[in-house]
């Protein structure tokens, strides 16, 4: 493995999404790829501030990071030419870790693969451009002008464009690490958009939403901004959702949900079924910090039960309408601050239970769901930590050691919020979620 480039970092997705790993000079690509790098297996257990929790299963001793099958990829937004390794954390036996999250994600694909199926993921990523250099974060001013933006204009073109330099670095850059992107829009709030990228490979998906919010968060930093993945930045603005749609090619090239109707095949409603059954226990997952349960709430297209329809965007699952042969299942209650690959471990591993189990789905919501009657879910974080912690259907999903791991987490976090401010929290937010 040659790179051209003066200098790598190593990074591994903690539990939390958080890149953790090391800065080594550019001519050590080549030991990395047959070595691997040792770090403490506890890293990837660090909460939000960087503190390890009460020690758990699988996390004493050291382990060993090994590079994935992604490769090098360039970290276009700084000046000097640089290069990220992105690796995964295995134990001193060679066994996968159980707390890492790609790990986690990998686990749950190999059920669909025992089918002979590839899961193709479409993701959709929301995000803010802020100013956060005073005491209390604003909406970004617009670049053209220099001027703060009058009001939110949900796909309006002189938004975007009031942001030119900005996208046409991170369209570049998107382009120079890999990253498909399909278009973007902007939102219902000021200096908000809504990043869709093209469909791919499930791995390949959580890779690159973990890797676009490091570019677009060091391209924002560039051009004296900053962008935020708090699920909520704004009490009077729209939250920021990461929207999972996903479907499963079997060998044959056909897609396992369609059956050329908008309905889609009895596998579909069995995915659909083991999706809203594990919405519950799964929340954690998808919901992470005290601030994401912001988002939720009546009318607010965030889904505040474990519902589903066609062509409904107030429920959690929503089935779009389109071409048959892309028929789809698109989850919608995740925000942008979640780990992409521990949101789409609990999405997929939920939809491919539903199918082993045979599972049949309530009735489809037509309709506004935030009016109906639906299996509720935990709407608070201190709820949404019990429920994770103890659900059989998580245990099904995640690793116990991972699940004790991110509980622990979780508790220790609550424990230091509750003695901080909400400025003070934010900031923690802005630089890890």
């Amino acid at each position: 493995m040659d790179i051209d480039a003066n200098s790598l970092r190593t990074a591994c997705a903690d539990l939390g999404g958080i890149m953790r790993g090391a800065r080594m000079p550019g001519d050590a690509a080549a030991k990395l790829e047959f070595s691997g790098l040792r770090m403490p297996l506890a890293t990837l257990g660090l909460d939000l501030f960087g503190r390890a929790s009460e020690p758990v299963s699988g996390a004493t001793g050291d382990g060993q990071l090994r590079v994935t099958d992604r490769g090098p990829v360039p970290m276009p937004w700084l000046v000097q030419s640089a290069a990220i390794i992105p690796m995964w954390m295995f134990t001193e036996d060679g066994r996968p870790s159980p707390l890492c999250p790609r790990h986690a994600l990998a686990r749950v694909l190999s059920r669909w693969a025992k089918r002979n199926w590839k899961v193709t993921v479409a993701p959709a990523l929301e995000f803010y451009l802020v100013d956060d250099t005073g005491p209390v974060m604003t909406p970004a001013h617009a670049q053209d002008t220099g001027r703060p933006l009058s009001a939110a204009q949900a796909g309006s073109l002189a938004q975007v464009d009031a942001f030119a330099p900005f996208f046409d670095a991170l369209f570049a850059g998107a382009e120079a690490m890999g990253i498909a992107l399909e278009d973007l829009q902007s939102g219902m709030g000021p200096a908000q958009f809504r990043l869709k990228f093209k469909p791919t490979q499930a791995m390949r998906a959580a890779d690159d939403l973990w890797l676009a919010k490091a570019l677009i968060r060091g391209t924002a930093r560039a051009q004296g901004m900053a962008a935020a993945f708090v699920a909520k930045p704004f009490d009077d603005q729209p939250g920021s959702g990461m929207h999972l749609g996903f479907w499963a090619m079997a060998s044959n090239k056909a897609n396992v949900f369609d059956n050329g109707l908008q309905a889609g095949s009895d596998l579909l409603r069995q995915a659909v079924a083991g999706g809203v059954s594990c919405l519950p226990g799964a929340m954690l997952a998808f919901a992470p910090h005290a601030s994401s349960y912001a988002r939720y709430g009546s009318d607010s297209l965030a889904p505040t039960g474990a519902s589903w329809g066609y062509e409904n965007r107030t429920c959690a699952l929503r089935i779009p309408a389109g071409d048959p042969a892309e028929r789809r299942i698109e989850h919608r209650t995740a925000g942008s601050d979640a780990n992409p690959y521990l949101a789409l471990a609990a999405v997929l591993g939920g939809a491919v239970a539903g199918i082993e189990d045979d599972l049949s789905p309530p009735e489809p919501i037509i309709g506004s769901a935030y009016d109906r009657r639906v299996l509720q879910v935990p709407l608070d974080w201190d709820s949404a930590i019990e429920r994770f912690s103890v659900s059989p259907r998580m245990a099904r999903i995640f690793p116990p050691e991972l699940i004790e791991a991110l509980t622990a987490i979780k508790r220790q976090e609550q424990a230091t919020v509750a003695h901080l401010s909400q400025a003070e929290t934010q900031r923690a937010l802005m630089e890890a979620a």
